[in-house]
């Protein structure tokens, strides 16, 4: 008998759930904050701060919902925040929330264990996602499933009072988020570091860890000890019709010839020449060099 999407899912956590370090050898919680703040204060914290800073992520008086899925990037981003609460000059309140899409028990209290050894006392709420998509889109249910966890995670930020919204995306998702646009949408568009919501009124997402590469990440979460999960899907356990796991091979094929080719990528997206392109949009109308063309 076959089994549904949500089953597939909930079936993955053996092989998902993998890191190089034991789960049993984590290090104590005070060790892995003094190696977010030293250990890797280049390649983490700073480039952390360096966000914030750039882009002006984050004001006093802010409340930040920081969105915990379990994952290391996410896991890593609430300890982040923790630090920049007691080391930051800053005024802001944190509220760390877990959407429950419909994990099995396994994976539900690895991730609740996970932010209770490392003092993180997260808001868990149940949506539902992983059946609902199992009904709706069977076939296709990547963009549905991330459409929907971000709704879901808007509206819990709204009904705690925050004004923003934090979510653990890196710079690897930047660059690849940048070529699976070129690729297969068609266009030249990236992932924002903040972008204001169109459906919450006066909340505004923000991705303060823009500028940390997934590599360092990784080393931070093996040496820590923690076992985190990923996001409990098939697609992601299996690296099946995944189009962003083929960007992430695409852009490691490149470096072997040009180290740099990922800072390129990420580079274009903040040096794009306005009388070099055929067309752009702009607040949702389309224009062409030509409307400006004869004007010059």
């Amino acid at each position: 008998m076959k089994r549904s999407l949500s089953e597939e899912k909930n079936n993955t956590v053996g092989s998902i759930c993998k890191v190089l370090i034991p789960f049993s050898e984590r290090k104590p919680l005070e060790e892995i904050e003094r190696l977010i703040v030293k250990g890797f204060r280049k390649k983490i914290w700073k480039q952390f701060v360096k966000a914030i800073d750039e882009y002006s992520l984050v004001k006093n008086g802010d409340k930040i919902a920081v969105a915990i899925s379990g994952g290391k990037d996410s896991i890593l981003m609430a300890k982040l925040f923790q630090e920049l609460k007691r080391y930051g000059k800053m005024n802001i309140e944190l509220e760390f929330i877990v959407m429950d899409p419909g994990y099995n028990e396994n994976i539900k209290k690895l991730l609740i264990d996970n932010c209770k050894y490392l003092n993180i006392p997260i808001k868990i709420f149940e949506s539902g996602i992983f059946r609902i998509i199992d009904d709706i889109a069977k076939e296709n249910p990547c963009y549905m499933c991330a459409k929907m966890r971000r709704g879901a995670l808007y509206s819990k930020a709204k009904e705690l009072g925050c004004n923003k919204l934090a979510l653990g995306h890196h710079f690897n998702d930047v660059i690849e988020t940048t070529l699976l646009n070129i690729f297969y949408s068609g266009n030249f568009k990236t992932m924002l570091p903040k972008l204001k919501s169109t459906n919450f009124e006066n909340i505004e997402l923000i991705r303060p860890m823009y500028f940390i590469r997934e590599e360092h990440i990784e080393r931070f979460i093996q040496i820590s000890g923690i076992l985190p999960i990923d996001c409990a899907c098939m697609v992601a356990a299996k690296k099946i019709s995944s189009k962003r796991y083929e960007m992430k091979e695409l852009i490691k094929k490149l470096k072997t010839n040009f180290k740099n080719v990922d800072k390129s990528i990420f580079s274009a997206a903040q040096n794009v020449n306005m009388d070099a392109i055929l067309g752009w949009e702009k607040g949702g109308k389309k224009y062409s060099f030509l409307d400006f063309y004869d004007k010059e």
